[in-house]
């Protein structure tokens, strides 16, 4: 299958101190590895962003966007189409947010303000209302918590393979011990290892992995119950409970949320 190369940004400097991107990109996009003066906030309004930062991983459902300082590498790949966000800021505004890539969890006022943006194609804020609202989208890029990744990845080989498996196959339903058996450690050995190199349970890392990969599956024809079965749960009531936790909405309200998006 091959692979659509994303145009990178032609300048070496921003036009303006805050200076935004829009775009639709379809399956199997990417950008090679490259870094810039600038400050990149990366969005999916529709779709999971999927990047390597400075030799990590990041997956960052539409709840959250993967912040990338001044000069520091990363490429893109996306298996699925996105609709794409982006806020570049000038070294002098990255001063007050993280020094080190990192997801952020994005309020509904920032998703409003790009969507609005988005819509009237505004890349530079000239109108004294359209900067207030960037002023107002920068307050909350200060305040937005925190995560090293929506879905952290591990650097011990057993777990990565763990990890690596469960990905190929989320709706694999196997237990903790099962997977413990299969890498020769004790089920409390490997339940101790998730807490400690990813800061979750394998529990949780395998729900965060099935909403990540059932957003994907909600952009095909298949219906909410297939998506359930495909995901490993027994029921699409399951299925729809877990989803709403992670969204705040129902499969189907992410499903016609996405098409406005698009």
């Amino acid at each position: 299958m091959s692979k659509k190369h994303i145009d990178l940004l032609s300048f070496s400097g921003l036009p303006a101190p805050v200076y935004f991107r829009y775009a639709d990109f379809d399956a199997h996009s990417h950008a090679l590895e490259h870094r810039h003066p600038w400050g990149c906030l990366e969005y999916s309004a529709h779709g999971v962003m999927h990047m390597e930062i400075a030799g990590q991983r990041f997956m960052s459902p539409p709840q959250y966007a993967i912040w990338i300082p001044p000069g520091t590498e990363h490429s893109f790949y996306s298996p699925q189409p996105i609709v794409y966000r982006a806020v570049c800021l000038a070294p002098e505004l990255c001063r007050v947010l993280p020094q080190q890539a990192c997801t952020l969890a994005i309020s509904d006022i920032l998703k409003a303000i790009l969507k609005d943006f988005a819509a009237r194609d505004v890349q530079i804020p000239e109108q004294e209302a359209d900067s207030r609202l960037a002023q107002v989208m920068l307050d909350q890029l200060q305040q937005a918590p925190v995560h090293d990744g929506y879905l952290p990845y591990a650097s011990s080989p057993a777990l990565l393979g763990v990890l690596e498996a469960l990905q190929a196959a989320p709706g694999d339903n196997r237990a903790l011990a099962d997977w413990a058996r299969q890498i020769h450690v004790s089920e409390r050995t490997l339940a101790r290892q998730f807490v400690r190199e990813l800061g979750m349970s394998f529990g949780e890392w395998r729900q965060r992995l099935r909403f990540l990969a059932s957003i994907e599956a909600l952009d095909s024809a298949r219906s909410v119950q297939e998506v359930a079965f495909d995901m490993g749960y027994s029921s699409a009531s399951a299925f729809i409970a877990m989803f709403q936790r992670q969204a705040g909405c129902t499969p189907e309200q992410y499903r016609r949320t996405s098409l406005q998006n698009r």
